[in-house]
């Protein structure tokens, strides 16, 4: 059905009312705008294209085409929705240290903890140990002081082959430490000498690694290349909001993640980076206009998240929510001379001006209240 209702089109007058009704979660008002609400794509705040129609009688008539839309009845939320991805967290390549040739490399997927062999070189394992800085020099008696030795000490203490040693984790290599080195040796079934050759532990900052990916082969030399990467064993969503979404992004922040088979697993965000775009082939720089950002979250349960395994995932932000609300198109509002807003709404062959209450905003729909039921039919320009 269409109908013809005459109009002005002067700028709107300032809001006078802009209280809201009530809702289920957090704000109870909306404050609208003076000429247009703004609702970013996808996000939940909307953009309406012109001003909302005035409504007066004091100046020349224009006459102004409407179609008919019923007011619809159910909920309305400023929550957003976007793809991401379910993959496992922190992917670090791993360069060996040292010369040789290597004789034996784990399986992808492989979980190699904190004491365990990542791979060997010349027959020799090379170790997984737990620290923050990589290893740059052999280990014995006769070096000096270190942050190194330190971290070696650490490690030697957490696997258990420092009892009754009395040793303490310090810089300094003591006969205690060659002590508790021989004593590893012994558990890896290699040489007891009392030190540690540079190349025979690769030290990274988390306690459990998982092989993602391997990048050398049997029978190749120990180079500057990775040998492999790993990843933690922990799995974790990344998403690449657009610009006018990441505003809903706020560090620490609460999200809900739908799975590939349709679980719901609650996350938080973790960190916030900028860089260059997924599918940027243009080699800008991480400020350029081919730059996104890139939200990293973190999920409470890995055990539903380890079921479904690296895979496409939704990322919903949850915002404020209107259950039982009346919700017409921003468009059907007019803004009343005094302040305030209508709806024409269709009454036989003519329309009612009645006057709304505002609510909530969200995706070009505006919630409201007022002498309204659901399903009548509101009147907004074509």
């Amino acid at each position: 059905m269409t109908v013809t209702h005459s109009a002005e089109t002067p700028t709107p007058t300032p809001v006078g009312d802009d209280s809201g009704p009530g809702r289920t979660r957090r704000r109870g008002r909306v404050v609208v705008p003076l000429l247009v609400v703004a609702v970013l794509a996808g996000g939940g705040v909307a953009a309406v294209a012109r001003p909302w129609e005035h409504d007066s009688a004091t100046t020349k008539q224009t006459a102004v085409r409407h179609d008919l839309v019923p007011v619809e009845h159910g909920s309305l939320s400023t929550s957003i929705q976007l793809t991401g991805s379910l993959a496992f967290d922190a992917p670090t390549p791993i360069v060996a240290s040292g010369k040789g040739t290597i004789t034996a490399l784990p399986a992808v997927g492989a979980i190699v903890k904190t004491g365990g062999r990542l791979y060997e070189v010349d027959g020799q394992p090379v170790v997984l140990m737990t620290g923050d800085r990589p290893m740059w020099r052999d280990l014995g008696p006769d070096v000096p002081n270190g942050p190194d030795v330190e971290q070696l000490k650490k490690n030697l203490i957490k696997l258990g082959h420092a009892k009754g040693l009395d040793l303490s984790a310090d810089q300094k290599f003591t006969t205690a430490t060659v002590t508790a080195v021989k004593r590893w040796q012994k558990s890896q079934g290699v040489k007891e000498t009392g030190t540690v050759p540079l190349g025979s532990i690769v030290m990274l900052a988390q306690e459990s690694v998982r092989v993602q990916q391997l990048g050398a082969k049997l029978g190749s030399a120990v180079g500057s290349d990775s040998i492999m990467t790993v990843t933690r064993t922990d799995l974790v969503v990344t998403a690449q909001p657009a610009e006018n979404q990441v505003s809903r992004f706020k560090p620490d922040g609460k999200v809900r993640v739908k799975l590939s088979d349709g679980t719901a697993v609650e996350g938080r965000i973790r960190s916030l980076a900028r860089g260059p775009a997924g599918d940027d082939k243009s080699g800008g720089s991480a400020d350029g206009p081919n730059t996104k950002t890139t939200v990293t979250i973190v999920l409470d349960s890995q055990d539903k998240t380890q079921q479904a395994g690296p895979s496409p995932v939704t990322v919903n932000v949850v915002g404020d929510t209107a259950d039982n609300a009346l919700i017409v198109p921003v468009t059907a509002l007019l803004a009343l001379d005094g302040g305030g807003y209508g709806i024409r709404v269709a009454d036989g062959h003519t329309t009612r001006l009645v006057k709304v209450r505002l609510g909530l905003i969200a995706d070009a729909k505006a919630q409201i209240t007022g002498d309204v039921q659901p399903g009548a039919q509101v009147a907004i320009p074509t």
